[in-house]
């Protein structure tokens, strides 16, 4: 029987105002070798027992604060997750992963006596469900049947007032304060994190980025390059080049994951995904 298998594309891009990347973000496959795949890198993997993580991390804090943090949670969690007890619960060992990073990444801090921290959005593939796991602002995104779904939800000051009704969605995205997030690994000795439940459908396309991409480019945007372009590979350069030429006023990192195999067909006449789609916790 043929496995399921990604095929994932990663770029990450300085943009055109900052002048170090925070950004960091990584492919790793937790069954046998632990392949991994950086930035820069476009790889096939299959999904075997232990699953393929994907993970974005943007990092803050200034002074290398943030690039040093990003790298913490990105190099820590598959390490993490594959060190975790192996007859647990894929959510539990997400879960627990990330738990784990993030205290890393506030001992560092105290260590060097500073405030560092950054986001990170991961999803977990394994074999017909992938799972995600959310803190801070990046996003994760489904592309299915010609539609595209945000997965994930902004743990952001901006999101919480569209949620009160004080905002609206058009206004947020282009508050001052979009960049206020309401928690970050490392900002504090526990974090709450989000977590979401997904049936995968053959060609799911899955995107994982850092706000460097959606401050420039809407969904649909991200949607239509995906969809119009010959391959993972060219959609995921024309993103960040797209970002860049509207602005580039960030770090941005997108990752493009393809999902296909022995699983059931997506229905086209249907976009809403609330039949495989399901947050377990949600931020706050």
């Amino acid at each position: 029987m043929t496995d399921i298998y990604m095929r994932v594309v990663g770029r990450t891009d300085v943009g055109n105002v900052r002048s170090n990347n925070e950004d960091s973000l990584v492919v790793a496959d937790l069954s046998g070798n632990g392949l991994a795949l950086a930035a820069g890198s476009d790889g096939r993997f299959n999904v075997g027992d232990r699953g393929v993580l994907l993970a974005v991390s943007d990092g803050m804090g200034g002074l290398m604060a943030g690039e040093v943090a990003s790298a913490l949670v990105i190099e820590g969690l598959p390490a993490a997750i594959r060190d975790g007890r192996a007859s647990a619960p894929t959510e539990e060992l997400l879960d627990a992963g990330v738990q784990s990073v993030n205290e890393k990444v506030w001992k560092a801090a105290q260590q060097k006596g500073i405030r560092m921290g950054a986001t990170l959005t991961a999803v977990y593939v394994d074999g017909p469900v992938a799972w995600i796991a959310e803190v801070g602002d990046s996003r994760a995104y489904l592309i299915r049947a010609g539609a595209i779904t945000q997965l994930t939800k902004d743990q952001s000051l901006v999101q919480r007032l569209v949620d009160a009704g004080t905002l609206s969605p058009e206004e947020a995205a282009h508050s001052p304060h979009r960049g206020v997030i309401l928690q970050a690994m490392g900002h504090d000795p526990n974090v709450s994190v989000a977590l979401g439940r997904l049936e995968l459908r053959a060609l799911d396309c899955l995107v994982l980025c850092s706000d460097g991409l959606t401050t420039h480019v809407a969904d649909d945007d991200i949607r239509d390059v995906v969809l119009s372009s010959a391959d993972l590979t060219v959609a995921c350069q024309r993103l960040v080049d797209l970002a860049k030429e509207r602005g580039g006023t960030d770090n941005i990192t997108v990752m493009l994951g393809g999902v296909d195999g022995p699983l059931p067909p997506p229905r086209v006449s249907k976009t809403d995904i609330s039949d495989t789609f399901a947050v377990v916790r949600a931020f706050g």
